[in-house]
């Protein structure tokens, strides 16, 4: 999982945030990322039924008018002709996602790329995963 606290601030280069909209494919939303989101980027998660493109891209077009910066968190190349629309309408759009599956006419397209790294994802500790693993053995061997 992303880990907001660290990228976000990495993102906004000491700017000031208008509105953090997370889109969240699938109905499942974690309430408690919700919360975290509200509490500390008066954001909102915005559920989406199959994928996040149309809404990400409707909103931001009617953001377009009100803000100067529009970062996309999304590598995928479908959101190009968004990027070129944002841009003809003033805007400055900046990509943050993963080198390796960043659609390179995105990144062309797009005033700035922030490379989304390991270090900007949560880790279980060891200590966690022994914890689980052993639980996940003890159903195996009670289940046979």
């Amino acid at each position: 999982m992303l880990n907001f606290d660290t990228v976000v601030p990495r993102l906004l280069e000491g700017r000031g945030l208008n509105r953090l909209v997370y889109f969240r494919e699938g109905q499942r939303i974690s309430s408690k990322l919700a919360e975290r989101l509200h509490d500390h980027y008066y954001g909102q998660v915005v559920p989406c039924h199959k994928s996040a493109d149309i809404p990400l891209s409707i909103m931001a077009t009617q953001l377009s008018s009100k803000v100067d910066t529009i970062v996309i968190m999304s590598g995928d190349s479908d959101y190009v002709e968004l990027v070129r629309h944002l841009k003809s309408k003033g805007v400055r759009v900046e990509i943050a996602a993963v080198m390796e599956s960043t659609a390179n006419i995105l990144i062309e397209e797009a005033n700035y790329f922030h490379p989304i790294t390991p270090e900007d994802w949560f880790t279980l500790s060891t200590q966690k995963r022994k914890i689980s693993q052993g639980k996940d053995s003890k159903k195996k061997r009670s289940s046979s």
